[in-house]
């Protein structure tokens, strides 16, 4: 009975052969998904890589627009990004940045904060090999890419402005605040700027930065409207931050001081509704645009993590926008350099090699 089981059993193996040999070739066909498409489409050496993105602050259209651009290129490249947003503390921003080195980050990307608070953490990323770009956080660190804006450069672009449209002579009132590093470079400008324009006189100068640094600066502004009631009194205000020039333009827009320009630094779509408004007060800013300081920050980050060396100090061009050069019609970031020369559309920190991958 055994016996007979064996043959039986034998018997339907040879029929099982026979019939997968008489199957067509090729005919078997496994529907490819679009998630699988697009794996596909990713597989090169730095697909699947994940970034952490450590910002000590995330406020207003600014940082929304950064990490939409570090977003957007590090998708690009068919990577991931976790976002740590430290609410302002730099300890916080400290212990992020420990925590994405432990959970195995393939690259850090660093936004604002200070050497004090970053430098140990960072040296121990290195240490572990994990590349990381920091952007405009002071951080000093062999080895680590720092991105900075053309600060001195933007404060000199509208602090000139600020003397040519006031005939060399205005009382200002700068909104600024110590312990940001673009903050730092921006105030060497503006020192000297004053040392050689004896004709520009500051009467007032405040600044903080907060979780509503906008509103606190409106208050603050009007404030110094009251206590500077007369034309003439205040000819012009000096924002070293687009979030304070957004307090200080809504200050003087419900106050009625149509005597007053404003000044500024950084860019953004709500900056650009505030600039286009019939009557406005603010008048001119200088920026890099932050969906390409997001773009350019990735770039880097990823050719580190390809093997390559590029520059360890990577100074991004700022661009002047006037608002007497701006159309009628709403303009956004994203049309901008239609009507200002140099805006967008950077090509800082591409190879040849990162092209190649990005169209894979």
């Amino acid at each position: 009975m055994r016996k007979q089981s064996l043959w039986i059993i034998a018997a339907l193996l040879v029929l099982s052969v026979l019939l997968a040999a008489c199957q067509p070739k090729g005919e078997t066909v496994t529907k490819e998904t679009d998630s699988d498409k697009k794996a596909a489409a990713s597989e090169h050496p730095l697909a699947g890589k994940e970034v952490a993105l450590i910002l000590q602050q995330n406020l207003g259209t600014f940082s929304a627009q950064y990490i939409a651009g570090v977003e957007e290129q590090v998708e690009n490249f068919g990577g991931k990004v976790t976002v740590f947003n430290s609410e302002g503390d730099l300890a916080k921003m400290a212990s992020n940045l420990d925590a994405a080195i432990n959970q195995g980050a393939d690259a850090i990307l660093i936004d604002h904060g200070t050497k004090e608070a970053l430098n140990q953490g960072v040296e121990k990323a290195v240490e572990k090999g994990i590349p990381v770009v920091a952007f405009d956080a002071g951080v000093d660190v062999e080895g680590v890419v720092s991105l900075e804006q053309g600060d001195q450069l933007m404060a000199e672009q509208t602090l000139e402005k600020l003397a040519d449209d006031h005939g060399g002579e205005a009382n200002i009132v700068k909104i600024w605040t110590a312990g940001f590093a673009p903050m730092e470079r921006r105030q060497v400008a503006y020192e000297q700027f004053l040392s050689d324009n004896p004709g520009i006189n500051e009467v007032a100068a405040f600044g903080s930065a907060t979780q509503n640094t906008a509103l606190d600066t409106q208050a603050q502004m009007e404030a110094i409207l009251k206590q500077y009631p007369n034309e003439g009194d205040i000819t012009a205000v000096w924002a070293a931050w687009d979030e304070f020039a957004k307090g200080a333009v809504r200050a003087i827009e419900q106050a009625g001081r149509t005597d007053i320009k404003v000044y500024s630094i950084d860019m953004s779509d709500e900056d650009l509704q505030m600039i286009q408004k019939d009557g406005s007060p603010w008048v001119a800013s200088a920026a890099v645009d932050p969906t390409d300081i997001g773009r350019i920050q990735v770039r880097y980050a990823y050719q580190l993590i390809n093997g390559e060396q590029p520059e360890e100090k990577v100074v991004l061009e700022p661009v002047f926008i006037d608002a007497a050069e701006l159309p009628e019609e709403a303009v956004t970031t994203e049309t901008l350099s239609e009507h200002i020369e140099g805006w967008g559309a950077s090509e800082q920190g591409y190879t040849d090699d990162l092209r190649e991958l990005e169209g894979q």
